[in-house]
């Protein structure tokens, strides 16, 4: 799921080269705050797929809600429902 989620949103990604040190920029429309750098598009995609595992965990530590990526959901503990 989590997996899956991660593939989505790279998917999505949106990269672009700049003028800074790490010229690749990378980052996921709908995700805030998520975006990376590298000193190539590889390094720059491998950053990106950190900071996305590590922002889906933050969200789901704090009970905050994660936006759909296509047909891929991640539901907060809060979200699920108890039997």
């Amino acid at each position: 799921m989590i997996i899956q989620y991660i593939q989505a949103a790279l998917e999505n990604a949106n990269y672009e080269i700049i003028d800074d040190e790490e010229p690749y920029y990378g980052e996921v429309p709908g995700l805030d705050g998520v975006w990376s750098s590298g000193n190539t598009l590889e390094e720059c995609r491998k950053n990106l797929e950190e900071v996305i595992d590590e922002w889906v965990i933050v969200r789901l530590a704090k009970g905050l809600p994660i936006p759909q990526i296509g047909s891929h959901t991640i539901k907060t503990p809060g979200e699920m429902a108890v039997a």
